[in-house]
C-alpha cells in the first residue's frame, strides 16, 4: 500500500501565509472604515490602525483584533 506523502510547509511559508491572512483582515477593516468616512485615504486609515504595533503584522493583528479574537470551545 502506497503512503500518501504530506506536504511539509516551512516556517517561512507559514509566516507568509499568516501575513497574507492578516493583511486581508486589516484591508477589510480599512475598507469598512473608509466606507464610513468618505474622503479619508485608505493609507491613512491603515496607518492609524497599525500604528500601535508597526514592526510586525502579528502584533498588529493582536492589537487590532485581540479583543475580538475568540478561541474555539
Amino acid at each position: 500500500m502506497a503512503m500518501k506523502q504530506q506536504r511539509v510547509t516551512s516556517i517561512e511559508e507559514r509566516i507568509a501565509e499568516l501575513r497574507a491572512e492578516i493583511d486581508g483582515i486589516i484591508d477589510a477593516r480599512v475598507a469598512r472604515i473608509a466606507g464610513e468616512n468618505p474622503g479619508v485615504p485608505a493609507g491613512v486609515i491603515r496607518n492609524l490602525l497599525t500604528a500601535r504595533a508597526p514592526s510586525c503584522r502579528c502584533a498588529q493583528y493582536i492589537e487590532l483584533c485581540g479583543g475580538e479574537a475568540k478561541t474555539p470551545d
